[in-house]
């Protein structure tokens, strides 16, 4: 497969292009080359995505049989991407996202949930849901049912570039005791980037369209799960301490932002780790265990240290002092 990735450089990009090169493919990545270096075996095209007009050069002449792209910028942008490759590529895979989904996202709600308004023609990017859903009707202008949108939830895995995972595993590095959020049983719902990768491959390999909430089944793993795996990973003695929702939100804390990764099981946040993804998985779409996962994003935060986090994203985790003023308090 002749697959071109817009990016290739960061977390589910360069996810993409490991996995795509690792299944013998020939890869070219478009960007603008200002981050790492691309892989030896890719063809790497040097080009502001943002500029119509470099954008034109960059592609003219060429062709693909795919691409995937993971753009979260202005939804302009993507229509202009998609307006010159329409011709020049048979498959097109976005990598979108269930906020998508109006909020509240019901429990158990699949693609047919109500979906926010957005704009394909739009050049901002100020409303995260809005701009992801502006992003997806460009695509689908352009290439129908020639689109893949793999709308994913929480992704994790090596090179996660927001935050939430590697914050876990250095709080759990430094030891002590751990504010551990609400019920170890809690449900989660999430996609390793390199699941994500491979399944949006194969998508592109069999021409399948349409949209997907591309996630793993609820359940999983579970809260209490994940953060096992993370002290057996990192060797640390720290002591999780289960805290319940209704202390954090006395203590003013916030779940997702102040604790990457989980949600209270009420109305408001629920759907969020209660998906319905049977379409997904029904087109092939499977899951590596948790432990794979964490042991994986370990084992690189300790070869390439922390990443630079993207700036359009909250800054996850939670102030020490804040933690021990909970913990303190405990009966």
């Amino acid at each position: 497969m002749r697959l071109l990735v817009l990016g290739g450089t960061h977390f589910v990009g360069r996810a993409v292009v490991e996995t795509a090169l690792a299944r013998g493919a020939e890869v070219t990545t478009l960007n603008r080359g200002v981050s790492r270096p691309a892989e030896a075996a890719v063809t790497s095209i040097i080009a502001d995505r943002t500029d119509p007009e470099a954008l034109r050069r960059a592609v003219d002449g060429r062709e693909w049989d795919a691409v995937i792209d993971t753009w979260s910028g202005a939804p302009r942008v993507l229509r202009d991407s998609c307006g010159l490759l329409a011709d020049r590529a048979g498959h097109y895979g976005y990598v979108s996202s269930r906020s998508v989904y109006r909020w509240p996202m019901p429990l158990g709600g699949d693609e047919q949930a109500p979906l926010v308004d957005g704009d394909p023609d739009a050049d901002d990017s100020d409303d995260y849901a809005v701009t992801k859903r502006g992003g997806e009707l460009a695509v689908l202008r352009e290439f129908g049912d020639r689109a893949l949108l793999a709308r994913a939830g929480l992704v994790l895995g090596p090179y996660e570039n927001v935050g939430r995972l590697p914050w876990w595993l250095r709080r759990i590095e430094r030891g002590g005791r751990v504010l551990a959020p609400g019920d170890p049983g809690r449900p989660l719902q999430y996609i390793d980037a390199r699941d994500l990768a491979g399944w949006m491959l194969t998508a592109a390999e069999r021409g399948v369209g349409g949209a997907f909430n591309a996630v793993s089944h609820s359940g999983h793993t579970t809260m209490g799960e994940l953060l096992e795996a993370a002290v057996k990973v990192t060797g640390s003695k720290a002591e999780l301490v289960w805290v319940a929702p209704e202390v954090l939100d006395e203590a003013g804390i916030s779940p997702w932002i102040e604790l990457p990764i989980w949600l209270p099981d009420d109305a408001e946040y629920g759907g969020m780790h209660d998906s319905d993804v049977s379409a997904a998985h029904n087109t092939g779409l499977s899951c590596r265990p948790i432990q794979e996962t964490v042991s994986d994003t370990w084992a690189w935060l300790q070869a390439e240290g922390d990443p630079l986090l993207r700036p359009d994203r909250p800054r996850p985790g939670l102030d020490p002092a804040k933690e021990r003023q909970v913990l303190d308090g405990l009966a």
